[in-house]
C-alpha cells in the first residue's frame, strides 16, 4: 500500500488534470504499454549533474545486460529544466531519466514531461514510500497516488556553529528562536565585528526551509485549482524575526556565497550558518583553516515541544514521457536510489547525503572528514531528516524565487522590518497573478 501524505486529492488523474490546465504539450506515455519482454537489451539514456555518476551506472550496467543506461551529464538547475522541456515539446530527443530537483518536479509535470510510474515502482517494491521521510516523499507524490519520481538525496537543515569561538565567549547553543536571537546580540556585544549569522536575500530556497520548518506550504491544491499561500502566517513569522534582527543591526544582512561572505567564515567574523546537510563540503572549499572548530545542531525551534526543520535543496530521479522503457527506467531508479550497493557508491562517488533512510546508516558510517570532532553527526542529522514536514511546491517557483530576490533584497538593504513583512506580501500578489495570467485554476 502507498504512503498518502500532504494534501489528499480525489484521484491521480485530478491532480494530473490539474497540472495541466495550462499545458500545451502531448499526451503522456502510458507505462502498462511497455514491453519488458522486447528481444535484445533495453538502452536507457539518463541526464544528471551529480559528479561521478558514471561510476555508479557502471555498477548497474556490469549486473544487468538487459537494461544498458548511459549518463548523459547536464548543467543543474534551470539549464536542465529547460532543455528537457524544449525536447519534450519538440517531441523528441528527451532522455528516459532525469535527475529534478524537488521543486521543479511540479513545474516538469504540469508541462507533461515526467510519467507517472506508481505502477511500476509498485511491481520493483510496494513498501518504497515507506523508507523515506513524509515531506521527501510529498515532493515526488505531489500529494495524490501518482509518483512522478524516486527521491534521490536531501537538504534538512540544520545550526552549524564555531563551537571554539562559542566556549569563548561562553555562550549556549540556542534551542529556540528566542535563544537564537539572545545569542546573536550577545555576539555584537563581545565583539561588533562578529556575527551569528546573515540574513541572505539571493537564497530562496534558504528562506523557503526556514518557512517550511514554521510550518508553511506556499502552494496547494484545493479540488480542481492551484492555491497560493506564501503570505501565510508561518512565512510571516519568520520574515518578521528575521527584520527584526536585521533592523536592529545584531544580524548581518549580506548575501552568502560571496568572497567576503566566504572570508567572514575563515576568519571567524561569521560563527553560525544556517545551512542544510551539505554544510560541510561548503565549509571544507570556503573555510579550510576551520576544520575541527565547528559543530552541528538542530535548528533552533519555534516550538520545543514539536522539532521540525525545513529542506534546503535535493533533488529525485524520473522517468520522462517520451521514455519507450518506463518500467525498465522506473526498474533502474528504485535500485539506484534505495539499493544498499547503489546508496553506498552514492556516497562515496557523487556525495550526496542519500534520502532513503534504512540505506543511510551503512552509507555514512564516518562523520564528513571536516567534523570529524563530531562521531555522531549523521545520527544526527538522521534524526533531524525525519522532522520536516510537507511542503508543496507550485508550477511557477521560479516567478516567487524571483520575486523573493527582488522583493527580500530591497528589505535587507533597507534594514526595515516592516519591508520585511511587506516583500511577503508581494511575493504573494506575483505568485498568484502569474499562476492566473499563465492559464491555471488559481484560488484565492
Amino acid at each position: 500500500m502507498r504512503l498518502h501524505t500532504g494534501f489528499k486529492l480525489a484521484s491521480t488523474i485530478a491532480v494530473t488534470a490539474l497540472l495541466a490546465t495550462a499545458c500545451s504539450g502531448g499526451e503522456a506515455s502510458t507505462t502498462g504499454e511497455d514491453d519488458q519482454s522486447a528481444a535484445g537489451p533495453v538502452d536507457l539514456t539518463f541526464w544528471t549533474w551529480a559528479p561521478n555518476m558514471e561510476n555508479v551506472v557502471e555498477i548497474w550496467n556490469d549486473e544487468n545486460p538487459d537494461i544498458q543506461v548511459t549518463v548523459n551529464k547536464q548543467d543543474g538547475g534551470d539549464p536542465a529544466v529547460t532543455k528537457l522541456l524544449t525536447a519534450i515539446q519538440a517531441g523528441s530527443g528527451a532522455p528516459d531519466i532525469m535527475q529534478a530537483e524537488y521543486q521543479k518536479i511540479p513545474t516538469l509535470v504540469s508541462s507533461d514531461a515526467l510519467a507517472d510510474i506508481a505502477d511500476d515502482v509498485d511491481d520493483v517494491d510496494p513498501s518504497i514510500a515507506e523508507g523515506f521521510p513524509e515531506g521527501v516523499w510529498n515532493a515526488v507524490t505531489l500529494g495524490s497516488d501518482a509518483v512522478y519520481a524516486v527521491p534521490q538525496d536531501s537538504g534538512p537543515m540544520e545550526f552549524y556553529y564555531r563551537a571554539d569561538v562559542f566556549e569563548e565567549l561562553g555562550l549556549d547553543v540556542p534551542t529556540t528562536w528566542d535563544e537564537y536571537a539572545d545569542v546573536a546580540r550577545a555576539v555584537q556585544e563581545a565583539d561588533p565585528e562578529k556575527y551569528l549569522g546573515t540574513f541572505s536575500a539571493t537564497d530562496a530556497g534558504w528562506f523557503t526551509g526556514l518557512a517550511q520548518q514554521a510550518g508553511a506550504s506556499w502552494w496547494g491544491i484545493d479540488g480542481d485549482a492551484w492555491s497560493v499561500s506564501i503570505d501565510s502566517e508561518p512565512t510571516r513569522r519568520v520574515a518578521e524575526y528575521w527584520g527584526g534582527l536585521v533592523e536592529e543591526g545584531v544580524i548581518d544582512n549580506k548575501p552568502m556565497y560571496t568572497p567576503e561572505w566566504n572570508a567572514a567564515l575563515n576568519d571567524g567574523s561569521q560563527i553560525g550558518w544556517l545551512s542544510a546537510v551539505w554544510a560541510p563540503g561548503v565549509l571544507q572549499g570556503n573555510a579550510p583553516d576551520t576544520a575541527g572548530l565547528w559543530e552541528m545542531a538542530p535548528m533552533p525551534q519555534w516550538d520545543s515541544a514539536a522539532p521540525a526543520t525545513g529542506n534546503w535543496g535535493g533533488s529525485a530521479v524520473a522517468v520522462t514521457t517520451q521514455s519507450e522503457h518506463p518500467a525498465q527506467a522506473a526498474e533502474f531508479i528504485s535500485w539506484l536510489n534505495t539499493s544498499q550497493e547503489a546508496v553506498d557508491a552514492l556516497v562515496s562517488e557523487a556525495g550526496i547525503y542519500p534520502a532513503y533512510t534504512p540505506a543511510q546508516a551503512g552509507a555514512l558510517s564516518a562523520p564528513p572528514e571536516f567534523f570529524s570532532n563530531q562521531p555522531d553527526f549523521y545520527e544526527l542529522a538522521g534524526e533531524i531528516a525525519q522532522t520536516a514536514g510537507s511542503f508543496t511546491y507550485g508550477p511557477n517557483v521560479n516567478v516567487a524565487y524571483s520575486a523573493y530576490n527582488d522583493e527580500f533584497g530591497r528589505a535587507a538593504e533597507a534594514r526595515s522590518q516592516s519591508e520585511f513583512l511587506q516583500a511577503v506580501e508581494s511575493m504573494q500578489s506575483v505568485t498568484f497573478d502569474d499562476l492566473e495570467s499563465s492559464g491555471f485554476n488559481v484560488t484565492e
